[in-house]
């Protein structure tokens, strides 16, 4: 009963091992790159999502959401609050 269960342990590890290489690599041949953006009086992280949504082809079809927790990421900012005058990294393809 024992051998059986250090295999079934090891197979499972070694799955989740694979599905996590698996899920992570990326298929995407665009190179991304960044660019900066300062803040201006009254902007927030939706209206800037918005806009790269638009105009940001990195961002093509993505939920704002997601593209404000990118921005987050990116910039280490620990919430949404920002400042004029604040300089953010925002990725963009280099097309």
């Amino acid at each position: 009963m024992f051998k059986f269960n250090k295999k079934v342990c090891l197979f499972i590890s070694i799955l989740f091992l694979g599905l996590f290489i698996f899920f992570n690599v990326s298929y995407s041949n665009t190179e991304v790159e960044y660019k900066n953006r300062v803040i201006s009086r009254g902007e927030t992280l939706w209206s800037i999502s918005a806009d790269e949504q638009k105009n940001n082809e990195y961002f093509k079809n993505e939920d704002i959401r997601k593209i404000i927790f990118e921005i987050r990421k990116i910039n280490n900012l620990s919430d949404n609050e920002l400042y004029e005058g604040l300089e953010l990294k925002i990725p963009t393809t280099n097309s």
